[in-house]
């Protein structure tokens, strides 16, 4: 017997869509890359507001005598502990939470892994790469993907994240001619593509910056600089990089440049 579908529910049983207002009080997602001891961690100490700091490359206690403005210090050394904090009350007052860096906070994600995903006979892994392949870089992006939703909670009520980021260089695909080299924030990305939390955190972001030492190329091919560093907050063949609020780079001449980018 053929049972008769049930009618649709009438205009007036069905709800009524709401619409709401564009957010007005979010805080920038933003990824700061670039080498190491060019500047990122002092930059980040001048963020706007009250700035409170994962430091899990202990870099502020060298840098303390040279800071402008000193953070909150937040002491973490796991990857739950990393969570924890950022789940807890307590953030009353704190304009600019800032994750140094967020390579450090992808090893620590990895640890986890390890320490908490078995392989498929059961046994620890000792490496990443003990899943067979592929597993393990997928197992810890799934670790890793749920900060990005802890750091979107602290932006819908209004403060600023900054993830802090060291450099590599990294092969890009090109279809339309010759592949090239660019600087890329240092975060997992298997060339398949599948797991890469560096993918991952580029979209999510609403600033990817590179900081970068200007140099110029002689007709000989040496490489000359002088020192100065530019930010880079568009997309360029050198460097992954993008804003929602500029594209225009910017010298670092020892101001505060946030709020070029934090409108």
């Amino acid at each position: 017997m053929i049972k008769t579908p049930p009618p649709p529910p009438s205009q007036t049983s069905a709800k009524k869509i709401a619409f709401g207002k564009i957010a007005t009080a979010t805080g920038h997602r933003i990824v700061l890359y670039g080498p190491g001891g060019i500047g990122k961690t002092t930059l980040t100490t001048l963020a706007p507001g009250k700035v409170a700091f994962f430091d899990m490359d202990d870099s502020l206690p060298r840098l303390q005598s040279q800071l402008e403005a000193v953070p909150e210090v937040i002491p973490c050394d796991s990857w739950s502990a990393l969570r924890m904090a950022l789940q807890s009350e307590g953030w009353d007052g704190i304009k600019t939470i800032v994750i140094d860096s967020v390579t450090k906070a992808e090893e620590l994600a990895i640890a986890h892994t390890l320490a908490t995903v078995k392989r498929d006979n059961g046994t620890s892994a000792q490496r990443i790469e003990d899943y067979g392949y592929g597993k393990g870089y997928q197992f810890a992006f799934d670790i890793f993907l749920p900060l990005l939703g802890d750091l979107d909670r602290h932006a819908r009520v209004g403060r600023n994240v900054i993830l802090i980021a060291h450099d590599c260089t990294a092969n890009v695909p090109n279809p339309a001619g010759e592949d090239w080299i660019r600087y890329e924030p240092r975060l997992q990305s298997p060339t398949s593509g599948k797991g890469s939390i560096r993918l991952r955190v580029r979209e999510w972001a609403d600033h990817v910056l590179f900081l970068g030492y200007d140099i110029a190329v002689s007709e000989e091919g040496k490489g000359q600089g002088s020192g100065t560093r530019t930010l880079w907050p568009a997309e360029l063949p050198h460097c992954m990089a993008k804003s929602r609020t500029t594209q225009t780079p910017i010298p670092l001449n020892g101001g505060n440049i946030w709020s070029e980018i934090i409108k």
